[in-house]
């Protein structure tokens, strides 16, 4: 199947060095199964007066690698997002990640749910109207290696 990745960089060959800490499934290559939000993310580079990259691959999953997968907006996905965007640890067991995206509404949410001003109830409440998105985060540089094939990028221009 194909996955998206966009980036205001172009290359071929996506590693887990250059990726940020603390983001919603911890630090790895993100891509997504829904080419729209690959653009729409794309869009952002080029509002920023940047151009952008979708990177497409064909991912085929391994059975070497373990996969953790979040199917809803759920108390289990909300302690995982926290925790890995507090810097926790315990995405490295995995070798891929797949679940809903923190958004700008959703992460809104979870902003308030580390602050404590939303206990569990009122965060999954709120949560339970946000249709998830999809993102899959590669934690290793094996899982990249094994699932991944770089297969081409289109690159939008600004200007």
């Amino acid at each position: 199947m194909l996955v998206y990745h966009s980036s205001d960089k172009c290359f071929d060959s996506p590693d887990v060095k250059h990726s940020r800490d603390a983001l919603d499934f911890g630090k790895g290559f993100y891509v997504t199964r829904l080419k729209e939000q690959a653009e729409k993310y794309a869009s952002r580079f080029l509002r920023m007066g940047k151009d952008a990259y979708i990177h497409i691959f064909e991912f085929t999953p391994n059975s070497d690698m373990i996969i953790k997968s979040f199917d809803s907006y759920d108390e289990e996905w909300l302690e995982f997002v926290c925790n890995c965007r507090k810097g926790g640890v315990e995405y490295k067991q995995y070798g891929i990640i797949e679940g809903g995206v923190a958004n700008d509404k959703v992460f809104q949410t979870v902003d308030l749910y580390i602050e404590k001003v939303y206990n569990m109830e009122q965060a999954l409440k709120n949560l339970a109207y946000e249709m998830p998105n999809n993102q899959l985060c590669f934690i290793t540089q094996r899982a990249i290696d094994r699932c991944l094939k770089f297969i081409e990028y289109k690159r939008y221009t600004n200007g």
